[in-house]
């Protein structure tokens, strides 16, 4: 498969020969009207009727107890990681095949992230690999599960659901069970897909989900806080405001918060891609087909969902042979003005990052040198 067949194909697909972007956010509902409602109300920051009703249709279509709207996935995070009891010198393990906010929260929390190597089948979190990381370093005391040598407390995992695909999210919880681990799902690029039937970011006691501009959904900025109960949304919710106790007028604030608030003209423009939520589903699916029929009898792998999964496909996604070819495609499409990407660096070559503790990371390795994605912006079904 050569880069101008890719190239072709593409541009066919988006019918232009302009720049193609690899996500481009989509506007063809209520959006204008929406965050107009909210300059003419002057309610265009942190309180108003658009912050409540796109928490509660977030709510109604993941299936959560309780959403609670931020003013960006990593906050999210943040928020989430703090809710789950993860405090300074802890240690969170997540992958180390995944975008850097997801290290940004844990080390903003004052904890440490441990990696733990990936699977094939959903390029999230791999629930073998985890189990062996902790039967190795790990041992349960009275205080929860411990590190062998630092004695420090494994307070969180936190698996990604990558470009949209669901990890093996029943083999997780039954390690971390085990374990006695909380779970905190990083679910920022997977709104919309499902893991038997049930929306991801809702298996852990928590899940982040983000809105950026590049997300399935945008509200230009934000994310949403996915929480297992309602008590748990309500502390969420009021750590997330500043820990402000309801008065008329009296500034009481009863513990130390965040001002995470996602303004009212952000979830304006949020309840409206809300609207089309599903017909962007379905166009995203649509093109992955066409992607994975294109690429069948190349040399090149089109990454699918796993067969317990229904994805969003936020990012499509392709393996090459080796590293070299994936560097030949990547330099003649964006030289064409096709954007491609490869996949984040490994979170353990970072700096700030260099000294964690890893396992054996192999598969992430694998993918790191291997992986390309393609843009990925949602069609209209009738030009597919």
């Amino acid at each position: 498969m050569t880069p101008l067949k890719i190239n072709d194909f593409v541009r066919e697909l988006y019918a232009t020969n302009d720049f193609i972007p690899l996500h481009a956010p989509t506007f063809q509902g209520n959006e204008k009207a929406y965050v107009t409602q909210t300059i003419d109300s002057t309610f265009v920051s942190s309180v108003g009727k658009f912050v409540d009703e796109f928490e509660t249709k977030m709510e109604e279509f993941t299936g959560s107890a309780k959403a609670v709207a931020t003013v960006n996935g990593t906050a999210a995070l943040h928020a989430a990681l703090y809710m789950a009891g993860v405090r300074a010198g802890d240690l969170v393990i997540t992958q180390a095949l995944t975008f850097v906010a997801t290290c940004n929260a844990v080390h903003h929390m004052g904890a440490e992230a441990v990696f733990v190597d990936v699977s094939p089948k959903s390029l999230g979190l791999c629930p073998k690999a985890l189990d062996e990381f902790l039967q190795e370093h790990a041992i349960q005391t009275e205080q929860g599960c411990i590190h062998k040598q630092t004695k420090q407390r494994f307070q969180a995992v936190v698996p990604m659901h990558t470009f949209g695909h669901p990890v093996e999210l029943d083999e997780l919880m039954q390690v971390c069970s085990k374990w006695n681990i909380t779970i905190v799902e990083d679910a920022a690029e997977s709104l919309g897909s499902y893991y038997k039937g049930v929306h991801t970011g809702t298996f852990g006691e928590f899940g982040a989900v983000s809105f950026n501009g590049n997300k399935i959904i945008t509200t230009g900025g934000g994310g949403i806080v996915l929480c297992k109960s309602a008590e748990a949304g309500a502390h969420t919710k009021h750590i997330t405001t500043t820990a402000k106790v309801p008065h008329p007028f009296e500034f009481y604030h009863d513990e130390a918060g965040f001002n995470y608030r996602m303004p009212n003209l952000n979830a304006a423009l949020g309840c409206a891609q809300l609207e089309k939520l599903e017909m962007f589903i379905g166009q995203k699916r649509a093109l992955a087909k066409l992607y994975q029929s294109f690429f069948e009898k190349s040399d090149l792998t089109f990454v699918t969902e796993p067969e317990y999964a229904k994805s969003n496909y936020w990012l499509n996604a392709i393996i090459c042979p080796d590293k070299e070819s994936r560097d030949f495609v990547l330099q003649e499409t964006n030289a064409a003005g096709v954007m491609t990407r490869p996949i984040w660096q490994l979170m353990h070559r970072l700096p700030m990052f260099k000294d964690a503790l890893c396992g054996n990371l192999h598969n992430s390795e694998f993918i790191e040198s291997r992986l390309i994605n393609l843009p990925s912006s949602p069609l209209e079904i009738q030009s597919l």
